[in-house]
């Protein structure tokens, strides 16, 4: 690693004749002493306290410069102060990371502070970097995913490597840790430019009174119409909103309000619809209680919501392939990629709150044609149940047998179905079937799987979280075709024939694909419009608060 950046030890030894320090051997000597008696060396507040791990990074970076002090040049403590500020746009926050050491090097100070300023500069630069590409939580412990022992994880270079390799050039040094992936570069570009970092309040829109529909009256009316121009939703230079500010203005000597003022007009009702389609609600122009709770949501709510966002898509930069199967829980939909792109997109339904889909990344590796549905413990105690109590024609007409632990067919009507035990029940292969004409199978613990659905009219609804954790997709068949680009046209027939004998049958594709079901909640879509979804499952709450005593 020396020999590596002796180049680099060369070009800072010669910038230290004319920035007052020490003889560069002199400057080595302080560093090293100092180095070696971290932290108790250089005294520092609790908020810079130096972890073991921190000390050691640093020792390793230093040994790496020959230790050389590196910040001496006025230009390059510039480019690291544009560099640190410009992580607010990553959902950080700057002053985590020594900013004030900058202007602490430009001053007057001894020889012993002077090198503690620049370590902890040093210690702030590694550790913005660190955050960049990792970020600030471990996300095992707030937000843990399962992973397929098959499953590689990434191969990653070295921190340390990356920031003295960029140190001459430390916008490369942010660029190169920063994630790439564009979901996390659009967004990040949307927070730079919106209106979220100046934006105070948007107003209120009270709870009270019923759903506001087109054409009704209501004192509501005035702030729905602020809180939609403040958020970019009605042009405030318009005629109407020109009347409506000096129909404001006139109340203060006028006890009546004019009533096209408090009138839901079609202007009105077509700002509510955009608002609902960027927080995926039904697009329906009815101000009821899911739009309302929406819209009064603050600008500093969403702006938390936009960095939690930003710091989970940080943990999923590592795990996203060329070629994989993205499922996107909160959206409830499902995405395609092949070689980096994005080939198919469809909608999902995904996992009722009390019944979640997990967090999980695994590889496809077989296909089960016409399958059979053995019912799970907990829908069979709470769903299936209660309906054969209440008719035990129910089995038949829903095509569904019942077992013993060993696979036997039982009589349904030899079963005390007040308090039964040591069954099972398994749906018949058809278009009925739970899981319609095909289950995708990947390994996880949770019993759980993409497949087709009889249920395909509520893929017309916003809101999809209906299964009970698996993942139902639209135009399944067109998955399986996608999954089986590769095969041969004789294996393509094989399958048709196992469709349309209607027997069950497993058959294995000719790679395994990787899968990931993820959760997001915020996002660019392709329109550059940013899109919000509720959290539903309520995990960006937990990195939210854990975000915010970190960086506290």
């Amino acid at each position: 690693m020396l020999k590596k950046y002796t180049w680099l030890a060369l070009i800072i030894s010669m910038t230290h004749s004319a920035s007052g320090w020490a003889e560069p051997s002199s400057s080595a000597q302080i560093l090293v002493e100092t180095l070696n008696t971290l932290p108790q060396s250089c005294a520092v507040s609790a908020t810079d306290r130096l972890s073991e791990e921190s000390v050691q990074r640093l020792q390793s970076f230093y040994q790496a410069l020959s230790y050389m002090p590196l910040w001496q040049d006025a230009a390059l403590r510039q480019q690291l102060a544009d560099q640190l500020l410009d992580t607010r746009y990553d959902g950080l926050e700057p002053t985590m990371y020594q900013l004030h050491r900058v202007a602490a090097l430009k001053q007057p100070a001894s020889e012993q502070q002077q090198v503690c300023d620049e370590l902890l500069l040093s210690h702030g630069y590694l550790h913005a970097l660190q955050h960049l590409r990792d970020g600030v939580l471990d996300a095992n412990s707030v937000e843990p995913y399962w992973y397929e022992a098959a499953v590689q994880s990434p191969t990653q270079t070295s921190i340390i490597d990356i920031a003295v390799a960029a140190a001459g050039d430390l916008p490369q040094a942010f660029a190169a840790v920063r994630p790439q992936n564009s979901t996390y570069q659009k967004l990040r570009e949307t927070l730079k430019n919106s209106y979220f970092l100046t934006q105070k309040d948007w107003g209120h829109v009270p709870l009270e009174g019923k759903s506001l529909r087109a054409g009704t009256l209501d004192v509501r009316i005035p702030s729905l119409r602020q809180r939609l121009e403040l958020a970019g939703y009605l042009d405030p230079s318009s005629d109407k909103m020109s009347a409506l500010m000096e129909s404001l203005v006139d109340q203060v000597d006028t006890p009546t309000t004019p009533a096209d003022t408090l009138l839901y007009s079609d202007e009105l009702v077509v700002a509510v619809k955009a608002f609902q389609q960027d927080h995926y609600l039904e697009d329906d122009g009815v101000v009821g209680p899911a739009t309302l709770r929406e819209l009064n949501i603050t600008p500093a709510q969403r702006l938390l919501q936009v960095r939690v966002n930003l710091e989970r898509l940080r943990w999923l930069d590592k795990q996203l392939e060329p070629t994989m199967l993205v499922v996107d829980i909160a959206g409830a939909r499902l995405l395609y990629f092949r070689d980096g792109n994005i080939v198919w997109r469809t909608r999902t339904q995904v996992g009722t709150v009390k019944r979640q889909t997990p967090l999980l990344k695994s590889r496809i590796t077989h296909l089960t044609i016409n399958p059979t549905w053995t019912v799970p413990p907990t829908i069979l105690r709470e769903d299936k149940l209660p309906a054969i109590r209440r008719d035990l024609g129910y089995l038949a007409r829903s095509n569904m047998s019942v077992l013993d632990y060993q696979g036997n067919v039982l009589n349904p009507a030899s079963i005390n179905w007040q308090a039964p035990s040591g069954i099972m029940l398994r749906q018949g292969p058809g278009p009925q079937n739970a899981l319609g004409l095909v289950a995708i199978r990947f390994a996880n613990p949770f019993s759980v799987y993409l497949h087709d659905t009889p249920s395909q009219h509520l893929f017309g609804r916003a809101t999809r979280t209906v299964s009970s954790g698996c993942v139902r997709v639209e135009d399944a068949q067109k998955l399986v075709d996608h999954l089986l680009f590769d095969a041969s046209d004789d294996e393509r027939q094989r399958i048709e024939q196992i469709k349309a004998s209607g027997r069950t049958r497993n058959v294995n594709l000719p790679h395994p694909i990787p899968v990931l079901l993820a959760y997001w909640t915020v996002e660019v879509d392709m329109d550059n419009r940013l899109r919000f979804r509720n959290d539903s499952y309520g995990h960006d709450a937990k990195i939210a608060a854990a975000l915010q005593a970190a960086q506290r």
